[in-house]
């Protein structure tokens, strides 16, 4: 290919001298390609998701949600016969399907069943949520680490799905620019966010400022609601500094930067029972405020020297960070602080090696159950999808069940230490 004298314009096809006086401003060039993008990727969506271009959730085998609500799948079967509870689909075969809100339907069909023969810790196993009269506060989990590729937005996707599987009540809250977990929920920012939609109009410092009620959506997983992100979050960086000047020259902006997504969140802290932060790939503002209002926090990390490298000039930054927020009367006490272990390959030595690396210096602040590099994620990634919806029939089974028990048992171990922090 002749590189040296056109090249083609990626507005309109057309060909343009490469002379400097025919170029295009960077930035047109730019805006431009960003156009086509996001023209396919709409494109691309209405055609997986027609014919109303958003996000289903499948339906569950009865197998599936017997093990998702803890029961066997003969006594669904008889619950189903006896005209119990919310009745499943019957395809093929007589083969029963439920749909995740049938399935947490049932689960309170059964914790009621429970309760009215005054067995509530039988009742307590169906739902799992928090109770605050038992002084179970808002769990507020916050996945971070400023290495890109380090897996945080995905582990950041199951876990919030696997604790509204497992019967939760959970906010998704995407404090990246980048939008990914957004994404990853049927949102293209650029299109269905249209302003002040975001994190940012819960905690930005003027009068247009609203209720994050307000800017919660539902998603297609029952129990399951998503603060979208767009780039509008950025806007934080620049308008804190101004907010903080202001205030040292006495002009009262409400409470400070490092407060302002805890008061978001409290306001809504009796409809959930665990928020999960995908915070932004830098330690700016929002990522400092984020671990203010966390009461626990996951760093991921991919075992490789340069990314343990990396995280260790962030731990560094956090702390110096954090403490300068403490002195100014931040409150930092995490129930846990755990290190997860990313795309991890069990038979590539030199992981095996750092991992042993880190659990000697970390201990069991390192989870123990690592997420494992799969070809099953990444390819349920291609169509905007996490393992948690995409049928155990669309992959090589041996693939599928290596990820999925990889999966549930980072997040089972989470759930765990969740529920410990609740005093269960």
């Amino acid at each position: 290919m002749d590189m040296s004298g056109s090249a083609v314009d990626a507005a309109s096809g057309k060909t343009a001298t490469a002379g400097a006086g025919s170029r295009r401003p960077a930035d047109e060039a730019i805006a431009a390609d960003a156009r086509a993008l996001s023209e396919q990727l709409k494109a691309m969506r209405d055609r997986l998701f027609a014919p109303t271009a958003t996000k289903t959730l499948r339906s569950f085998t009865s197998g599936e949600a017997a093990r998702l609500i803890g029961v066997s799948d003969g006594y669904l079967r008889q619950l189903s016969l006896a005209g119990e509870g919310p009745q499943p689909d019957t395809g093929i075969g007589g083969r029963r399907s439920y749909s995740l809100s049938d399935i947490n339907a049932l689960r309170r069909h059964l914790a009621e069943q429970a309760l009215a023969k005054g067995n509530a810790a039988k009742a307590r196993g169906y739902v799992n949520w928090r109770d605050g009269t038992r002084g179970e506060h808002l769990q507020v989990i916050s996945v971070t680490n400023f290495k890109g590729g380090s897996g945080k937005t995905t582990s950041s996707v199951h876990l919030a799905q696997y604790l509204a599987l497992t019967g939760h009540r959970v906010l998704a809250v995407d404090l990246d620019p980048q939008a990914s977990l957004s994404a990853l929920f049927g949102y293209q920012p650029e299109l269905d966010l249209t302003g002040n939609d975001t994190l940012y109009g819960a905690i930005r410092y003027d009068a247009e400022a609203r209720p994050l009620k307000e800017i919660i959506r539902k998603t297609y997983f029952d129990g399951l609601d998503l603060v979208p992100g767009n780039l509008e979050l950025q806007e934080f960086e620049h308008t804190t500094p101004q907010a903080l000047s202001a205030r040292q020259n006495g002009a009262d902006a409400g409470p400070l930067f490092f407060a302002r997504v805890q008061a978001a969140l409290a306001s809504v802290a009796d409809d959930y029972d665990v928020v999960v932060i995908d915070c932004p790939p830098q330690l700016g503002y929002l990522t400092l405020s984020a671990l203010c209002a966390s009461t626990s926090v996951i760093v991921t990390v991919h075992p490789q020297m340069l990314d343990v490298a990396s995280m260790n000039q962030f731990l560094y930054m956090t702390s110096d960070l954090l403490s300068v927020v403490r002195e100014a009367g931040g409150e930092l006490n995490f129930d846990f602080l755990r290190y997860l272990v990313t795309r991890f390959e069990p038979n590539d030595g030199p992981q095996a090696q750092i991992v042993g690396f880190m659990r000697s210096l970390f201990g069991d602040r390192v989870l123990t159950s690592a997420m494992v590099k799969s070809t099953a994620i990444s390819d349920a990634g291609l169509t905007k999808q996490t393992l948690y919806e995409v049928g155990r029939e669309n992959f090589t089974r041996a693939t599928y069940d290596r990820a999925i028990e990889s999966l549930n048992a980072v997040n089972g171990e989470i759930e765990a230490l969740i529920h410990a922090a609740w005093g269960r």
